[in-house]
């Protein structure tokens, strides 16, 4: 069986794999779209084996087919198979070298500069491109755009994994590809069959009692829950990763000092100078 496929017995285990046998949810409606989505997992080694032919064209399309905000589609996305490009990429992004591996990496866009152009040609002006709000519908639109790729990719039983770490350096992304002003890559996204050996489990999530609000804000019992997600995470890391780590050691390390932004604490500047003043 593919990695990738839902491979549980029932929804009691994948809800068992996702948040542990003594933080399950009530088990509601089921159905093998939704076991597809509890099975996701993150994948960071690829064969190199050809796609079948229009794979992309579908990815695409189900992408295309996700919500838009105000059908305004400020959105596009690079396929890249160049592997100089996939290097420096990879070199970005800290070394991740499943970005040269996978057949197919998708560079996902914020991208104003299409509607920018829709509204010159026809002699307007569109005065909320600048602002805050029209970026971020931006960056949100792209990101459904890409969960949904990502659902269609591992209902066909491929594999992925997204990388943030381009923002590491997005100048130098938009170099390479030659993205105009008003678009900036938000993601990439690896694309392929799993490597041998690339045996990646469903990693836990928060209990949903930490995430998951009724009425009003409400993080009283939070301690007792990141205590017991820590304790899982551990587990689970020790099994699986490099080294082992509770989650609130992952946020620490991770937020705690401006290094572990690698480069992406300079982004603001970086965007205004990519066409977005962000006002």
């Amino acid at each position: 069986m593919d990695i990738h496929s839902p491979n549980v017995a029932s929804k009691a285990d994948a809800l068992a794999l996702r948040y542990g046998s003594d933080a399950m949810p009530a088990a509601g409606p089921w159905n093998e779209h939704i076991a597809l989505l509890l099975s996701h997992r993150s994948v960071r080694g690829y064969r190199p084996d050809a796609l079948p032919e229009g794979t992309l064209e579908t990815l695409i399309a189900a992408a295309q087919s996700a919500a838009t905000s105000s059908n305004m589609q400020t959105w596009s996305v690079v396929s890249v198979s160049d592997p100089v490009v996939k290097a420096e990429f990879a070199r970005i992004s800290g070394g991740q070298k499943h970005i040269e591996q996978c057949p197919l990496f998708l560079v996902f866009l914020a991208d104003l500069s299409r509607n920018d152009r829709l509204a010159k040609a026809n002699g307007a002006e569109l005065e909320v491109l600048p602002y805050v709000e029209t970026f971020m519908i931006a960056a949100i639109d792209a990101a459904m755009a890409a969960q949904n790729a990502v659902v269609a990719a591992e209902a066909i039983g491929l594999s992925t994994v997204y990388i943030g770490a381009l923002r590491n350096d997005a100048a130098r992304v938009g170099e390479l590809l030659g993205l105009p002003q008003g678009v900036v890559g938000v993601f990439g996204l690896c694309v392929g069959y799993p490597a041998p050996g690339v045996t990646n489990e469903v990693k836990p999530r928060l209990p949903q009692a930490a995430v998951l609000h009724h009425g009003t804000y409400d993080h009283a019992g939070e301690p007792a829950h990141v205590a017991s997600y820590d304790e899982k995470l551990s587990t689970f890391s020790g099994r699986f990763e490099m080294g082992q780590t509770s989650w609130s050691g992952r946020v620490l390390n991770r937020m705690g000092k401006l290094k572990g932004l690698a480069g992406r604490e300079r982004l603001s500047g970086v965007l205004k100078a990519m066409g977005f003043p962000l006002r």
